[in-house]
């Protein structure tokens, strides 16, 4: 997939005001500090389209980004993220939820996980509740670049274990060289043009 053109729209603080233009949707998800950020501009070939930040828990609202004129793509607030306030937690759970149970654009969402770590129940929790809605969970394996190919299979096994998934779902990926970028397009077009 070749990106021509990428821009954002909108934040929204409320899933009742996404953005109503009707094209096929994909979210991004996954825990505060994974690199959802720089997924999500690699993907759009672009360097600080969705801001990146050091500090966990920078995503507090829906950010949407137009792709091509043909899709959208959604950064959901990261979770997970402890020092945040309870309050604050429990308004990034309803405003997550409200998106993913109501948004008929949506065809489906991008977990990103860490590579060297092994998921939480976070990630578990997530996988089952968007199952149990019948949305499409893409798992995403990020920071592939800090582990040679030869040492991510068995943390990869681990997690695809621990997740209940098969080894070959996860898919790699790096920011930082780009691997994995096509094969990650690959199946979200595929997704979004079944729409």
């Amino acid at each position: 997939m070749k990106v021509t053109n990428s821009e954002f729209v909108i934040s929204a603080s409320d899933y009742r005001k996404c953005p109503s233009e009707g094209l096929p949707e994909v979210a991004f998800a996954g825990r505060s500090n994974v690199g959802k950020s720089s997924l999500i501009n690699t993907m759009l070939a672009r360097k600080n389209l969705a801001r990146t930040s050091g500090n966990p828990g920078h995503t507090r609202t829906l950010n949407f980004y137009r792709v091509n004129g043909r899709y959208m793509f959604a950064d959901l607030p990261g979770y997970g993220y402890a020092k945040a306030p309870l309050q604050e937690r429990k308004k990034w759970k309803t405003l997550v939820e409200g998106y993913l149970r109501t948004r008929e654009e949506l065809c489906a969402v991008v977990i990103i996980l860490d590579m060297r770590r092994e998921p939480g129940q976070e990630e578990i929790d997530l996988i089952g509740f968007l199952t149990a809605e019948g949305i499409t969970p893409v798992l995403v394996a990020t920071k592939a670049d800090k582990i040679g190919k030869t040492k991510r299979v068995k943390p990869m096994r681990r997690t695809a274990e621990a997740l209940g998934a098969p080894y070959d779902s996860l898919l790699p990926f790096s920011a930082q060289t780009g691997e994995g970028k096509q094969a990650l397009w690959k199946r979200l077009v595929e997704l979004m043009e079944q729409r």
